[in-house]
């Protein structure tokens, strides 16, 4: 789980923002113009653009380097004084130019509600000093770092020639380079391992539209032709699809949430991918975490930071899914996401028709095998073929509520076989847990999970349970009534 990650160092480089707030009611229009009058409460400044890369990733656990382009303003310093509650982020890359204009966004609130936007900005090209001094920063930070970010806002700093000294010292040292991107195409980034498109990013780049799946996995793939890496691209409610240089697709399902603002979203996507990554963890599993920390900060206001214990919290909430009967599809996703998240997956099966002390062992000692618990149920049709036509007792959804309340079973799925084999391929669990009475060999699916390496666990249950004794003992005729013994001297029924 991510609370165990031993996170890197990762460094930043791109463009500089200082993020602004002006916040306060609204309860009148002017007299002078019909515009709304704001009464003023706030005021308030946040790193951004790159520098909020910076700051997710260090409110995560990494070591960060920014690198990047200031002027020798005031809003310079209101920038520096943001970043300074984050001591984990080195600020010896950001090089001053009194010819540049520290960027400035100021965003003008009522309540959540935003009116207007201000941006103070002169952007011009970087002269050739400056530039050289931005790519001595950027290789100085990239030798010591996991990962690299290039976070282009399309502002300057990101030149082709800063990018391509950035992917050449980046490859010759076998670091990764991943790119929030804004530009028309998308080959000035080549070398880079990863390119993390919006919608329309991916639309401006490739010319192609994006109204279905379908539609996104072309796209991606000319996108990752003009670069030669993976693409993740980022489609808001209907959350993201990774691109893989080997041609693989993975969706990430959108997460539920209450939607307040999604400025500064795409950073915190590319700096959770990148903490993840330099914690020693595979692309996949770093997507699954990005769309979390997304869908956790498009829920705060303004530009915002998830932090490692709100992260934490959430993927636990995400993936327990308590006692959730869904199809075989759909479970097979969720362990996928558990096997992401480092779990090891753990699968029994059974009728399950009257719940007895048998059955509560059996799964007591399967959940003390790993870390997420699947129970497969024969279908009504499929236990009527193993026990005859007078049974299930219960029927499938009955049996599954039971066995879903239980506080040990992650997931329970349906099958209608005769046995759980199909099922047991589908989802590839760790383990298979049966009890002591069977022999290894006789497990349905034991010789598919040990041939990718997973074991086969028999256990101790209670034993002289089962439902069909209890079943047999409920069709029994009730004895009958015993007459009670009459009391010596007396007539029966009299009183004594």
């Amino acid at each position: 789980m991510i609370e165990d990650f031993d996170f890197g160092r990762i460094a930043v480089i791109g463009d500089l923002f200082l993020d602004c707030y002006i916040t306060g009611s609204v309860s009148r229009i002017s007299p002078e113009a019909p515009v709304p009058v704001l009464l003023r409460a706030a005021h308030s400044a946040v790193p951004g653009g790159a520098a909020n890369v910076a700051m997710n990733a260090a409110a995560l656990g990494c070591r960060v380097e920014l690198v990047g382009l200031v002027g020798c303003d005031g809003s310079a310093e209101r920038l520096r004084a943001a970043l300074a509650p984050y001591p984990t982020i080195g600020l010896s890359g950001l090089v001053a130019d009194p010819a540049w204009t520290t960027i400035t966004k100021t965003r003008v609130l009522s309540g959540r509600q935003q009116i207007v936007r201000i941006d103070d900005e002169r952007v011009e090209p970087v002269v050739a000093s400056t530039r050289a001094r931005v790519i001595d920063a950027a290789c100085v930070a990239i030798a010591q770092a996991d990962v690299v970010v290039c976070s282009d806002y399309a502002k300057g700093v990101l030149s082709e020639e800063t990018l391509e000294a950035i992917m050449a010292f980046a490859v010759a040292r076998n670091v990764p380079v991943i790119v929030d991107p804004k530009r028309k195409t998308f080959s000035a980034y080549r070398g880079a391992w990863l390119v993390t498109p919006n919608r329309d990013e991916l639309t401006t780049a490739t010319g192609l539209p994006l109204r279905t799946d379908d539609d996104v996995a072309r796209a991606a793939t000319v996108a990752a032709g003009q670069f030669g890496g993976n693409v993740l691209v980022t489609r808001s409610e209907e959350g993201m699809t990774l691109l893989r240089t080997d041609g693989r697709l993975q969706h990430a399902r959108v997460r539920k949430s209450e939607v307040y603002d999604v400025c500064g979203a795409g950073d915190t996507v590319v700096a959770t991918i990148a903490s993840v990554v330099s914690a020693g963890q595979d692309l996949g599993t770093a997507v699954v975490i990005a769309n979390s920390a997304a869908s956790l900060v498009v829920g705060k206001l303004g530009t915002a930071t998830v932090s490692r214990d709100e992260l934490s919290a959430a993927l636990t909430a995400e993936i327990r899914e308590d006692g959730a009967t869904v199809p075989t599809d759909r479970a097979r996703e969720i362990v996928e996401e558990w096997r992401q998240h480092g779990a090891r997956i753990v699968f029994t099966n059974g009728c399950f028709d009257l719940v007895h002390p048998g059955h509560i062992s059996l799964i007591r000692a399967a959940a003390r095998q790993g870390d997420k618990l699947i129970v497969a149920l024969n279908s009504d049709a499929s236990v009527r073929r193993l026990k005859g036509e007078s049974r299930p007792v219960q029927d499938e959804q009955a049996r599954a509520t039971v066995i879903g309340a239980l506080r040990d079973v992650d997931l329970v799925v349906i099958f209608d076989e005769d046995t759980p084999l199909e099922t047991i391929r589908a989802l590839r669990p760790d383990v298979i847990v049966k009890g002591a009475d069977y022999q290894e060999h006789q497990v349905v699916g034991g010789d598919f999970v040990k041939s990718y390496g997973g074991a086969v666990a028999l256990v101790d249950i209670v034993s002289g349970r089962s439902t069909s004794a209890l079943v047999g003992k409920m069709r029994q005729p009730a004895p009958s009534a015993v007459e009670p013994a009459s009391v010596p001297g007396t007539a029966r029924g009299s009183v004594p």
